[in-house]
């Protein structure tokens, strides 16, 4: 890993995360969180302040060094009526055991992982049976001339800021076995190129 993705990309996610549209919009996932919760991409903590007394443990998993730091002095500011644990892995292998979680939040972060199919394998493992993956996340616009503007700057999105823009996020949650209780499909503030969102809740699917 290069000076460029160790130093400066944690640091541009950090402030483009603090956006009028995520700031708008933040809020609502993570108070929905509840028992044992595992954030997945957890940045520089900005959804810690939003967790409430329903909680009884936040995992904060985050391979940045960078935004950990920033998660931890958050944390340590805010003082939030539950202890935060920090995971330096990315999600494509999570430190947790089986069915040990109650929630999974995940805000702007599966656009971001290199294997999303794993992760999200990984995601659904680390899930109780009755439990709950809560997302908002940004991805493929069903405007088929949005979608062909998606497809042309994927690649220069992800060379500088690691993201894909043009995932279809919503399939690949229920091709990873899990079943919507709520989504909500919509265009938040901004260009249209990045602004088709995904948010909602999904549990595992019985086989």
């Amino acid at each position: 890993m290069g000076f460029y993705a160790r130093r400066i990309l944690p640091r541009m996610i950090s402030a483009g995360m603090r956006n009028k549209a995520m700031t708008k919009h933040r809020p609502r996932i993570p108070a929905l969180a509840h028992g044992r919760v595992l954030e997945v991409g957890m940045g520089s903590g900005l959804n810690i302040p939003w967790y409430d007394h329903k909680v009884t443990h936040l995992f904060g998993l985050e391979p940045s060094t960078v935004l950990q730091a920033e998660a931890a002095e958050l944390a340590a500011a805010s003082s939030p009526p539950f202890p935060v644990e920090f995971l330096g892995t990315g999600a494509e292998s999570i430190p947790l055991e089986r069915a040990s979680m109650d929630c999974v939040v995940s805000t702007w972060t599966l656009c971001s992982i290199p294997d999303l199919e794993r992760a999200l394998t990984e995601i659904r493992r680390v899930l109780k049976p009755d439990g709950q993956l809560l997302f908002l996340e940004h991805g493929r616009a069903p405007d088929a001339a949005v979608a062909r503007w998606q497809d042309r700057l994927a690649p220069v999105f992800r060379g500088l800021a690691g993201c894909n823009p043009n995932r279809q996020i919503d399939a690949s949650i229920e091709a990873a076995g899990f079943r919507f209780t709520d989504i909500e499909r919509s265009y938040f503030d901004g260009p249209r190129f990045i602004s088709w969102h995904f948010s909602g809740s999904a549990v595992p699917a019985r086989k």
